[in-house]
């Protein structure tokens, strides 16, 4: 979501601008709180190819990752402070001349408040801030504005924060400065988290746009759709995931539809969410397995496996809608989803959409999202994928986006610059929350393990919180000892692991085994007010050692993970 905001508030539209193929033949590559060799193994196959061919590459995040040892330059930046160093590394661009005065001059708007905006953020000034090195920050900006083509890539290390559509608007920002979006080689790539989250957006699940990202609040756009649809379509937005939980507490949202998302495992400060669902009159949950919120549902509806059982359609995030094919049946009582739902509106009183096909359904999304009408089923199953915009049938597909932005003058809608806060993590490090949790993505584990933790002979078998050595030291524990993991919102029994480049002060784990560690009880409630995405990256907690007769019965079934 804050990636989505982020990119259609400068550029009007909210996907990622550039190919994978781009990254394998940029002369720049910035991972920027994205440890994509675990979360995103497949994409990173093309940062390597990029970094064989002779990419420069740095990595932004707080933890020396396995990214990072792949890449020339890590920069450890103090958790929550990403506006910070890309506001240094901005006003370093600036004032060493290094801007494309001609690209900002006929494609932008508000570069001069944006000058004066970043001018206190001397390299000395963000070094202070972030506790990245001065002149690594310095070699960061100017290497990245003096290459020909250059790449920023991030995930949720940028996106999981309360400021995280202002972190994906600060990184927006070195683009426009230095021209490196809008062309090919160079552009801006959020990762996303699992596959067709651009997809889902895409056909219209978020509560602002209809299919396309198109507003709902245009009457014009809501008149076409209503034509196409033949209902009304309430004007105004709906509510996010976050708000959806507000109004709960508010009684003011009494029934819920849940589909493939496990939100009683997956929400920050999940002891609350778990309250409020436990609240609701009616809970739906339609998914592939039982999941600890399936368990808790009204009425379950066994689904069919997306990427096995399912036809249809994905897109991945690179914009390429790519076909689904469904390889083996639903086993059981489990069902395609569009059937699902077309048996749901006939219940409803309307049994007149004759039980579509994905075909027809595709077909049928083509008439009301211009970005995709191009797209014909026939042109999807020959060509292996298309990009989208697609307008017309004889267009190719779009390997990057914004290209208008180098027209002379630009035509349409010019890209502002933004001038964000830097504004520090809400959750606040006292003397009795000292250290700074944040959560990540392992490499062989996924989510809630509502999938990976299932294996008959899992790689894993539970979370580990993994601390420096200076903090084990100090709080007398070492690698395999349990320990009490407190926050301001609950206190979970969890296993150390003692990770040797840890920055002090610093301790995180993955969320992928709540029925082990129950991570998110303890992760902070904060959230993006202009997305909704929860801070997961940034609780203040503290360790307890525990004694031997407080040790938990699950000692020996947690093993201490990466």
């Amino acid at each position: 979501a804050p990636s989505v905001v982020g990119l259609a508030t400068v550029f009007g539209a909210g996907g990622g601008t550039s190919s994978y193929v781009e990254i394998q033949n940029a002369d720049a590559i910035i991972m920027w709180g994205s440890n994509a060799r675990n979360a995103h193994p497949i994409f990173f196959h093309h940062v390597i190819k990029g970094i064989d061919n002779g990419a420069r590459s740095w990595t932004v995040d707080p933890r020396r990752t396995s990214t990072a040892k792949f890449t020339d330059t890590w920069l450890g930046l103090n958790v929550g402070t990403d506006i910070g160093l890309a506001h240094g590394v901005a006003r370093e661009i600036i004032s060493a001349g290094l801007t494309d005065d001609e690209f900002i001059r006929n494609a932008t708007t508000g570069y001069e408040e944006f000058v004066a905006f970043v001018e206190p953020w001397t390299l000395e000034h963000t070094a202070e801030v972030t506790g990245v090195p001065a002149e690594a920050i310095r070699d960061l900006a100017h290497g990245y504005a003096t290459a020909p083509t250059a790449q920023i890539c991030w995930t949720l290390g940028i996106t999981e924060h309360h400021t995280g559509v202002d972190n994906v608007q600060s990184l927006c920002n070195l683009a426009l400065l230095t021209g490196h979006v809008g062309r090919w080689g160079s552009g801006l790539v959020p990762l996303r988290g699992q596959n067709n989250v651009q997809g889902g957006g895409d056909m219209g699940a978020l509560p602002n746009k209809l299919s396309g990202f198109q507003d709902v609040e245009d009457d014009e756009i809501r008149a076409k759709f209503e034509a196409a649809w033949d209902c009304e379509i309430p004007p105004t937005n709906g509510w996010n995931l976050t708000q959806m939980f507000e109004a709960m507490e508010r009684d003011e949202l009494k029934a819920v539809y849940i589909i493939g998302e496990n939100p009683a495992d997956s929400e920050a400060d999940v002891k609350h969410a778990r309250a409020m669902l436990e609240r609701l009159d009616v809970m739906v949950v339609q998914d592939v397995f039982m999941t600890r919120t399936a368990q808790m549902a009204d009425v379950v509806l066994p689904a069919a496996l997306g990427w096995a059982e399912s036809d249809g359609t994905a897109t991945n995030s690179e914009r390429r809608v790519q076909r689904m094919r469904a390889a083996v049946p639903p086993p059981g009582q489990a069902r395609q989803e569009i059937g699902i739902i077309n048996d749901l509106a006939a219940l409803m009183g309307d049994d007149a959409w004759g039980n579509p096909t994905a075909e027809e359904l595709w077909e049928e999304l083509r008439t009301v999202s211009p970005m995709h009408g191009g797209m014909s089923w026939e042109r999807l199953e020959a060509e292996g994928g298309i990009q989208w915009p697609c307008p017309t049938e004889d267009h190719p597909g779009s390997p990057f986006l914004h290209g208008r932005l180098w027209e002379r003058p630009v035509q349409g809608r010019r890209a502002p610059f933004a001038c964000v806060e830097d504004r520090p993590p809400l959750d606040v490090l006292t003397k009795e929350f000292p250290l700074r949790l944040t959560t990540v993505r392992a490499l062989d584990s996924y989510n809630t393990g509502v999938q990976t933790s299932r294996y008959s002979s899992p790689i894993r078998t539970g979370e580990a919180l993994e601390v420096s050595v200076a903090d084990a030291a100090d709080l007398g524990i070492a690698d395999g000892d349990r320990v009490l993991v407190s926050s301001r919102r609950g206190a979970i029994k969890m296993t150390i692991g003692i990770d040797h480049e840890l920055a002090v002060g610093l301790c995180y784990t993955t969320f992928h085994f709540p029925e082990l560690a129950d991570v998110n009880q303890i992760t902070s409630d904060a959230v993006d007010p202009k997305s909704g995405t929860a801070e997961f990256k940034a609780a203040a907690i503290r360790i307890d050692r525990l004694d031997h007769d407080d040790r938990s019965d699950l000692d020996e079934r947690v093993g201490v993970g990466a």
